[in-house]
């Protein structure tokens, strides 16, 4: 164990200009991230739905271990992509494109020979990824696998509150807690509404109570229908 965890909020540092923050939906994910040298095979595979937090964390492996990035769809020359670590985003999506699973699997197979580590993600579980080509199938079933799950309470509430602060807003806690129980749990979600706060409370010169909560809400419900 290279790294003793505490789930208390703490951070890793993100790809970008944010934080990734730990809680109980995703601490095994990034204790497997933090500990990837030690990956059985040097290969793992990484899930979670859409704005889980998959692609964020995925990048801070790529950053930690200087590893190239490709979407599944685009992969192209193996011999070119296993020349270092490699990230394969969205395996998922190239179930039954013979090009790409075909690329895929021999990509998977030089890196194993040249002895370089390889992060594949996707959207649910690989045994659902439908996957034709049986050699990459099988390989891709022989590979650990760890999913994300969507942020709990402590997670979101976290994420709320980067999100305000990151634009200099500080709505009272009561804000936090009603939207915990009515906003959708995720992390393009928090972003959203965030934003949309930040413009309406600068246009209409008012601070995000429960009441400029709630009108947001009932916008984007009404966006959806």
């Amino acid at each position: 164990m290279a790294t003793q965890f505490t789930f208390d909020l703490s951070f890793l540092p993100s790809h970008d200009r944010g934080d990734f923050f730990i809680s109980s939906s995703n601490e095994m994910a990034v204790q497997f991230v933090e500990e990837w040298k030690n990956w059985p095979l040097r290969k793992h595979v990484l899930t979670g739905p859409k704005s889980s937090g998959k692609t964020h964390l995925s990048r801070i492996w790529a950053k930690m271990s200087a590893a190239k990035v490709v979407a599944a769809k685009k992969i192209f020359d193996p011999e070119a992509l296993s020349q270092t670590h490699l990230l394969v985003e969205d395996v998922h999506t190239i179930a039954g494109m013979d090009a790409q699973e075909k690329t895929l699997f021999h990509t998977h197979n030089l890196l194993q020979q040249k002895g370089f580590h390889l992060l594949m993600t996707g959207q649910g579980s690989p045994n659902r990824w439908k996957i034709v080509l049986p050699d990459l199938d099988s390989r891709i079933q022989g590979t650990r696998h760890v999913a994300l799950e969507h942020p709990d309470d402590r997670l979101f509430t976290a994420l709320l509150a980067k999100q305000f602060s990151d634009r200099q807003l500080f709505p009272a806690p009561e804000v936090l807690q009603y939207l915990l129980k009515r906003l959708e749990r995720s992390h393009d979600a928090a972003r959203r509404f965030v934003e949309r706060a930040d413009q309406v409370a600068l246009s209409k010169k008012r601070a995000i109570g429960r009441n400029l909560a709630k009108n947001i809400l009932d916008e984007f419900e009404t966006d959806s229908d």
